[in-house]
């Protein structure tokens, strides 16, 4: 009988870690009247022209590929007359069954908040009215039992406390410098609960630093990919929804032990917004 003994690993070989998927719940709206007839963003010209039924099959594989996961997918109707409603991360931020809606900042999506608090209340959640402007998990994003919170163009750095004491966690504030990332979901994607990655041309030097010390090994993603909303993506633990066209970012992906899934949203892009955007989280 032979023995044989395992090959062994090099001292410069790295080890790829473990990545284990986590079952997701998640909102989204399907963008039946998405258009662009206003500016509230850089990626927004109501000159350019928009194909609301590309918007609508982009989405579908969006939708399809979460189906595919093994997600539990709820949907929200839209609203005709309110085109960024399809951007569902925007409408709250849910913890422990409670949904803090969103106030939003510019006029013209503030009735998105009434619309997705009326969902979260007749779905079984704990509404929590807000009093400060929050743009729901555009700005809050959840890693492990913290919740970063972004300011600076959207979410008023006061929704941060208030977000503290409905969700009983630390809130730690980042504050957004680059206009073109006006979200934190545009800038950090949560990878699972201790590993996240961000562009780091997109935060203040204090915000960096606070960046810098708690997630050390976090993912730098390139200019190139974070200028297609590479970064507004979605993780389940193991596999990664990106956008197709980041593809240093899938690289880097790779050698860390996620799956990263490409996505097209390009027409979505055009309101400024991808596949973290379109998804909403909910957590019983």
């Amino acid at each position: 009988m032979s023995i044989h003994s395992p090959a062994p690993i090099l001292a410069d070989e790295p080890v790829v870690p473990t990545r284990t998927a986590t079952k997701r719940t998640v909102l989204m709206c399907k963008p039946q009247y998405f258009t662009v007839v206003y500016r509230i963003n850089p990626w927004m010209d109501p000159a350019l022209p928009t194909d609301t039924s590309l918007a609508v099959a982009q989405w579908q594989t969006l939708y399809d590929t979460y189906v595919g996961l093994g997600y539990d997918v709820q949907l929200i109707e839209p609203v005709d007359g309110l085109p960024d409603m399809v951007y569902a991360a925007n409408g709250g931020f849910v913890i422990d069954n409670q949904a803090y809606g969103a106030k939003f900042a510019h006029v013209e999506r503030q009735p998105e908040g009434p619309a997705y608090m009326d969902w979260f209340g007749a779905n079984g959640f704990d509404v929590r009215v807000p009093a400060q402007t929050n743009e729901g998990e555009g700005d809050f994003l959840l890693v492990g039992d913290v919740i970063l919170a972004g300011t600076g163009f959207r979410s008023d750095s006061n929704s941060h406390a208030e977000l503290s004491i409905i969700a009983g966690r630390p809130v730690i504030t980042l504050r957004l410098i680059n206009p073109s990332f006006y979200h934190l979901d545009t800038a950090v994607a949560v990878l699972d609960d201790t590993n996240i990655a961000y562009l780091p041309s997109a935060f203040d030097a204090p915000s960096l630093a606070i960046l810098a010390e708690r997630y050390p090994d976090a993912i730098i993603v390139t200019e190139e990919d974070a200028s297609i909303l590479g970064l507004n993506s979605y993780s389940d633990g193991y596999n990664v929804v990106i956008a197709a066209r980041a593809k240093d970012f899938e690289r880097q992906l790779r050698a860390r032990g996620y799956n990263p899934i490409g996505v097209d949203l390009s027409e979505l892009l055009l309101g400024g917004g991808g596949v973290k955007c379109c998804t909403l989280e909910l957590r019983r």
